[in-house]
């Protein structure tokens, strides 16, 4: 069903909740980020496409994660100062969440029954993407390889 994801809500880095529901209409790629992985760069590359994109109402959510060699040991506070001051992101990031397993988040287990990777229904590491049309649904996922630039395309054909 379409409206599922517009059904969940997220609590972001200063505490509040968010319901997805106001990603309503736009493209929006979700993203498990990580502050200390060798794949943290493609923040940069990230908010590129965020910043050129955001006015044709595209959207990126991240949601730290530290499930993946504890990577991502920090608290909120920290996660977010050094998501603005080592990469400039100021695309909305989530509180940390668990992608995988009993305690992952509602989202993370949606995404992963609408678009199975490699491992079936599991994340296999940070930086795994997800890319939603406007109506809210799953339509590709990208391993934590893929870079912000060979997904760009497939943005701009959902703008």
């Amino acid at each position: 069903m379409k409206e599922e994801f517009y059904q969940l809500s997220a609590i972001n880095l200063q505490g509040q909740e968010v319901n997805m529901a106001e990603f309503r209409n736009k493209t929006v790629l979700v993203v498990n980020t990580a502050s200390k992985c060798g794949f943290t760069p493609q923040l940069e590359g990230l908010e590129a496409i965020y910043k050129k994109y955001k006015e044709k109402d595209f959207v990126i959510l991240g949601f730290p994660c530290n499930q993946f060699g504890n990577q991502e040991p920090r608290d909120e506070n920290s996660i977010e100062e050094g998501c603005v001051l080592d990469y400039g992101v100021t695309f909305p990031m989530f509180s940390k969440v668990d992608v995988n397993g009993t305690h992952a988040h509602p989202i993370f287990k949606y995404l992963k029954k609408e678009l199975k990777g490699i491992l079936g229904g599991r994340i296999k590491w940070n930086f795994t993407k997800f890319l939603l049309d406007s109506n809210g649904r799953p339509i590709k996922r990208f391993s934590p390889i893929t870079k912000p630039e060979k997904i760009e395309k497939y943005v701009v054909e959902q703008l």
